[in-house]
């Protein structure tokens, strides 16, 4: 479904170059939960944005489908992104806009007929369990709700893929896992490929099958997250999991 092959990612700036992605090798199987964790900084959300071509990488290459979309042309990448759809832990919701009118916006912009907008929107919001708040306001919900409006809005043009980033780390603890258990749902009922980027070992552990651990730019270890948590094998990821011995 995805793979990430030898990717790369340098930065220009007035102060110099700077690599945040280096050699980088993933692979999602299609229908899959997989987790990319690491510390802050680590470059996670670059890698998320490059899989989507928010950023285009600077080397290597990201296949979808089978098909290298590396070098897709600026309307490719408009088309592409349509089949994915992308959650931020800041929601990013029109405050301007009902709930109902926030999830219509991507259907909107795709110049689909309002009936049908309206239609597809109403079953997302049931979806996500908020059939009640069409017409509220986000700031008339909680962080929880306004998330599951976010989620609603990127499942809009149905996505075969889902790019969590950091979408529980402005949750608290019982929102958090409301959300995990609807984007399991969402996985299990729709069979969209979920990838979540996270910092976050108890979120990883919840929902991901396999799992990429990343530090400075790089994969230091992968598999699947039973054994990752069982024996892990790199200091960073045993610090992720508080598996860290004190010295005196």
């Amino acid at each position: 479904m995805i793979e990430v092959k030898s990717l790369s990612k340098t930065f220009t700036t007035k102060s110099g170059t700077h690599e945040v992605l280096s050699g980088i090798d993933l692979h999602v199987a299609d229908g899959q939960i997989y987790g990319i964790i690491g510390p802050s900084g680590a470059g996670k959300s670059t890698l998320v944005r490059c899989i989507n071509l928010l950023e285009r990488p600077t080397s290597g290459s990201v296949v979808i489908d089978g098909v290298d979309v590396t070098g897709f042309s600026d309307k490719q990448v408009r088309e592409l992104r349509s089949g994915i759809g992308m959650i931020f832990q800041d929601f990013n919701l029109f405050a301007q806009r009902t709930v109902l009118e926030n999830v219509m916006f991507p259907l909107e912009i795709a110049h689909d007929p309002r009936v049908a907008r309206e239609q597809r929107a109403h079953a997302l919001l049931d979806l996500v369990g908020l059939a009640d708040k069409a017409g509220s306001y986000p700031a008339q919900l909680s962080g929880g709700q306004q998330q599951r409006v976010a989620i609603a809005r990127a499942l809009a043009n149905k996505p075969s893929i889902l790019l969590c980033d950091e979408a529980t780390s402005a949750l608290d603890t019982i929102s958090t896992l409301s959300t995990l258990k609807l984007l399991k749902r969402i996985n299990r009922e729709l069979g969209v490929t979920l990838v979540v980027i996270t910092h976050s070992m108890s979120v990883i552990e919840a929902i991901c099958e396999n799992v990429s651990v990343v530090a400075d730019g790089h994969v230091i270890e992968h598999g699947t997250v039973r054994d990752i948590f069982a024996h892990p094998q790199n200091e960073i990821t045993r610090q992720l999991l508080g598996k860290v011995s004190w010295d005196d």
